[in-house]
Parts: structure tokens; sequence; C-alpha cells
């Protein structure tokens, strides 16, 4: 029985790994890409008026069909769309044509074609991609390729840029039913304007994979001009193998998810292959799967304990089975932790509008008898070395899944599919549909192209801001911060306000940026309002220790006083609150009486008294003295006393 590679044997070199990123982030424009409304998502989704879409898809130019589109039209849903008219008009509904396209998100994409050192198209011309999962009421969502080249630097080598384009957001999915074959979206998302960078396959390890849509995404956001927030950043991970396929996988949102799933995906592809190497050597053949045909097994359940089963019989559905020669033992087959062969093929099922299915490698079982399980295999004619899966539901459902099914065994005999798969939240992925092709693209007729004039390039790369990964150098060496700190200021997003208020205050650099990414977060997850806090307030109170009027260790509880009262004085509360800094010569007072107190204990064991002596005199001076300035001044009190 052929055995699966687990994630320790896994060797990126040898495996051929390669790796593309595409980026997105929503821009912050005054309005949607391609009509007048405000581009901001709604607190409460309206009820009404609901608009019912069925869509479908066209051919191409060439006269073919998106295979992508194909499969999401087979899966006959139904689609409605809320909208009220403060948030979208009819452009959103595709009833009036499409304005040109917004000039500030237009810059914006200029500019980081700039950035990322790409050049800039002489001229905009909008397309069509085709989309029919209902996330857009045309069945194609608009994109505009803007720029083209550059890179991005890595700790591996650099990472090639292939495009950054601009296109509108999907609408928004408010909730499915009926085993997602109706589906309700709000239109308020839709027509978002959308910035997307592509990178080469330049990738080979799933660090750098990270690393590199680290930067392209500070690079966005250093330009400015974008959104913020959850739903703000999507990223999709493309991966593949030597002798695998390429898989789009949509909606990495978190950043460190990244490595996991290119892990991940790399073993499932490489386990696929494995599996395809037993099923060879089984001597399988492509016609005896296709050839195998669903069996309706509805009366052997009649009477049966399983649940899942059960519910569907109650509801007027059946039970079909369907012979897989060949694929004993490999339904059960680990591509990944917690995925099996028999889970992606309950992923195709599941896109035809059915539950799951339960298949041989793990029956008895679930409610399943052994005699019920016997059964089917006696109506199907199972041999020795042959598997089989069970699908309950609507009858019409049922076959089209048995179909997918069928389709996707077929496929493992080849080795791994293109797909689109969606990323889930333990770094493992689902089938979503097939990967598209070219036939999905085509031109928008109700758009002229949009010329890029050379002076509109060279006014924005005169507005050009510093880029990300040379700033990030600068913050290392300059200001001697350390890595998690330099990390910490761009994942706040607080660069900028560090370097103003180190250049504003001459306090320590390292102070600055500890109380921007530590002490205001601890500040407001004690309850403290920081959303009062000003630049201003964080430039007073950092002058104050830079000039030596408070100690660090007061920082905090000043700014929490301020965040209660911004309109007092820094100063002043201060001089209220008893934080203004001791002077050396109260330092030097308070130190003598400690030593004093403890002479005996000094003068026999020395600095081993040192932590005791430090902790009575910081509680003396309540934090108004810095801890290094006081532990000198004890240091040089017990050496003095102790002869040391």
């Amino acid at each position: 029985m052929v055995e699966p590679l687990t994630e320790d044997e896994l060797d990126w070199e040898e495996l051929g790994l390669r790796v593309g990123l595409e980026i997105h982030r929503q821009l912050d424009t005054p309005r949607k890409l391609f009509c007048g409304c405000e581009p901001e998502l709604v607190e409460e989704v309206p009820e009404e008026p609901r608009v019912r879409r069925k869509l479908r898809p066209v051919q191409s130019e060439l006269g073919e069909f998106d295979p992508a589109a194909l499969e999401e039209f087979k899966r006959d849903r139904t689609f409605y769309y809320l909208a009220d008219g403060s948030f979208s008009c009819l452009v959103e509904l595709d009833e009036e044509p499409p304005h040109e396209p917004c000039e500030e998100a237009l810059d914006t994409a200029i500019k980081v074609t700039l950035l990322l050192g790409g050049e800039v198209v002489d001229e905009v011309h909008v397309m069509r991609k085709m989309v029919i999962d209902g996330s857009n009421t045309t069945g194609f969502q608009r994109t505009m390729l803007v720029g083209i080249g550059g890179e991005v630097p890595t700790s591996e080598g650099p990472v090639r840029i292939s495009t950054v384009c601009l296109e509108e957001d999907a609408a928004r999915k408010v909730r499915g039913w009926d085993q997602e074959l109706r589906v309700e979206y709000c239109l308020d998302r839709l027509g978002i304007p959308l910035i997307e960078v592509s990178t080469e396959p330049d990738i080979r390890t799933p660090e750098q994979a990270r690393e590199a849509a680290e930067n392209v995404g500070e690079a966005i956001k250093a330009v400015g001009g974008v959104k913020s927030g959850i739903g703000t950043v999507r990223q999709d991970v493309n991966v593949s193998i030597e002798g695998g396929a390429v898989q789009e996988i949509k909606g990495v949102q978190d950043l460190n998810l990244i490595p996991k799933v290119v892990r991940f995906e790399a073993l499932r592809q490489a386990n696929l292959l494995r599996l395809r190497d037993a099923l060879r050597e089984r001597g399988v053949k492509e016609t005896d799967v296709v050839e195998s045909r669903p069996v309706d097994v509805t009366e052997v359940f009649e009477g049966t304990e399983s649940e899942v089963v059960r519910r569907e019989l109650e509801r007027g559905g059946v039970v079909y089975a369907l012979k897989l020669p060949g694929f004993d033992g490999l339904l059960g087959f680990e591509l990944c932790p917690g995925r099996r062969f028999g889970t992606e093929l309950a992923d195709y099922a599941r896109r035809r509008g059915v539950s799951g299915l339960f298949h041989s490698d793990e029956l008895p079982g679930y409610g399943i008898s052994e005699r019920e399980v016997e059964e089917v295999e006696r109506r199907l004619k199972v041999g020795d070395g042959d598997a089989f899966v069970l699908i309950a539901g609507p009858k019409d459902r049922v076959r089209s899944a048995m179909e997918a099914v069928r389709d996707r065994a077929v496929m493992a005999l080849d080795g791994v599919p293109a797909e689109t798969r969606r990323a889930l939240q333990d770094g493992t992925t689902e089938y979503m549909r097939p990967r598209p092709g070219a036939a999905r693209m085509y031109p928008e007729t109700d758009i002229p192209p949009v010329v890029i004039s050379r002076e509109r390039v060279e006014r924005l790369r005169r507005e050009l801001p510093e880029r990300p990964w040379e700033r990030r150098e600068k913050l290392l060496e300059e200001y001697g911060l350390n890595e998690e700190l330099v990390e910490q200021l761009f994942e706040h997003g607080r660069v900028e306000e560090f370097e103003r208020l180190v250049e504003r205050t001459g306090a320590d650099p390292k102070v600055v940026a500890t109380t921007l990414v530590n002490v205001l977060p601890r500040l407001r997850k004690d309850g403290y309002p920081v959303e009062e806090l000003r630049e201003s307030h964080l430039e007073e109170v950092l002058r104050l220790y830079a000039e030596g009027r408070i100690a660090k260790s007061a920082i905090e509880e000043l700014l929490g006083a301020l965040a209660a009262d911004p309109d007092a004085d820094a100063e002043e509360l201060a001089e209220e609150l008893g934080l203004i800094a001791a002077s050396r010569e109260e330092i030097e007072r308070v130190v003598r009486k400690v030593v004093e107190r403890h002479r005996e204990e000094i003068e026999e064991r020395g600095m081993r008294v040192m932590g005791k002596v430090m902790g009575e005199v910081m509680e003396a001076l309540r934090g108004r003295a810095d801890g290094k300035l006081v532990s000198e001044i004890v240091r040089e009190h017990i050496e003095r006393l102790s002869g040391a």
C-alpha cells in the first residue's frame, strides 16, 4: 500500500516549488470606479429591494466557453441583490452604462507601478472578465492593465512584478441557503476600486512567499489612498510543483498564513502524484472509471440508522452509489493534514448542491451498517481493489454530483487538475471551480481607452514616497531599532509618525517606537480612550522624557491620564500626578537612606544586596526616576561601602 508523504519530507528544490502572488487592496477614493456612488460599506444591509437574477456563460470571440464559467453554470444557482440607492445606482444593477474610470484610483495604480519600478502603459483599456458566481450583476468584472514589470526584494532574491491592474470589487455576500443554490448579495461593495499587483512565479519557498507579499503590500500602502481594516486586503497565492499544476488559492487573509498554505498545497500536490502512480501501478484505466454508472440504492437504506441519509430520504430524496474501479484504500489516502482524497471528491459533490458523500474506505460508519455496505457492494458488483461512494439528496442534484465525482476520479489518473481553491483557516484549501482560461476575457465596449500622458506619469513620479524596504533598512541602521520593532511599526502603520516624533522631540528612537507599538495598545486594552490622543499629546510627553523632566516609566501613566483628559496640559498633569522626575540630588538622598538602613548586610554581602536596595529606592521614588540612572547611583554607593 502506498504511503503518503509528510510535511517533514518536503524538499522545495527537489519538488520544483513555484509560487506567484496576486495582492489586492481596496482604494480610498471619492467615488466608486465606474459611477459616482460613495465607496463605503453600509452598517445595516437593507432587506429590499431584492433583484433576482440567473447568470449564464457566453462564448468568447473564438467561440469557446470558459471552463470556470461552465462549472458555475452547472450549479444552477439563483442570485438576489440588495440595494436601496444610498450606496449603489443603476450602474451596479447593470441598468446603466458605466461612467469613465475614477481618476484618483487610476493615479494610485500609476504610482504603485512606478514605486515598484515598473512601466506605465500608454493607454488603459477596460476589459470584461467573465465571472458568473453571482458576485457581479453583469456576469463579468471590469478590469484594466495599468503597469507591467518591476520587482520587490526578498532575502532569497528579487521577485519580479508581472502586472499592476485596477478593477472593480465584487458584491458582498450576505447569506446562502438551500446548499448555496440560492445566494444573496449586497451591492455596497460592488464597484469599489481595487488594485491588483501580480508577481511572476519566482518564489521558491513558503517563507519567501510571505516576505514578497509583505513587501508588495507595504508598497501599495506607502503610496497612500488605500483603505484599511478587515476585508480591504485580499491575497491570492498561485502554487505549483514539478509534475503538478498551478492552483489559484483565493482569500488568504492573514499574511502569516501564506507559508502554511504554500506548504500544505505543495504536500497535497505531491501526494496526488503518488496517488496517480499507485493507480497506474494497479492498471486502472480512464475507461474503467468513465464507464462506471451511478446506481439507485435508495431501497437499501429504507430502515437506515444514518441520520444524514434518513434526513434526505424523509425529504423525498434518493441514495445513489458509484463504483470506482481500482480505488480501494485510496479514498482515505491523506493528501495533507485533515484532507484525504475522499475530501476532494466531497468538495466536487458539494459544489453541485449536496451536503457531501460517504466512501467505502470509511464504511461501515456514520450510522451505515455492515449489512448496508455489503448490499451496496453486491448491487455495484464491487470486486477486489474496487471502492465506491454514496450520495444522498434530491435526485437531480445527486445525479449531477455523481457526474462531478466521476470526473474528479478520472482526473486522479493524470495527477493534479488545475483548480481555483479557497483557503481555509487551518492552512488547507478546498475546491471552488476549474481554473479559468483565456476565453473569459473580452473587451469592454462601453468605455473608451484612457490615454496616459507622459506629463501625468512624471507628475506622479515626483510624489512617490520612499520604498518601504529602503525605509526598513533606514529604521534598522539610522535609528538603531531591532527587526521586531521595525516590523511592528510597519504592521501598525506608524512609520511616518515615528520619524516625525523622533525629529521633533529628540527622544530615544527605541522609546518612541515602543510607545507607539506597545504602550498605546496596552493602554487601549486596559480601557483607556486612546482614540482621544492626538500626535501633539505624544509629542509633548516624549519631549518631557527627552528633556529629563519625566522618567521613561512615567510615559504610560501620563499618556493614560491625557487620554482621559485630552484638554489638559501634559506638564501640568505630570506635576499634579507627581510624575516630574526627581533630581540627581533627590535620588542621591533616597539612595543614602536606603543604603544606610542596610549597611551591615552590604558590608557583608556586597553587590548581592543590589536588587533589594534598588527595589526600595524605586518604590520610594514612585517611578519618578529612570531605572538606569538609579542603578548607576546605587551601584556607586554599594561599591563605596563594601570596598568592592
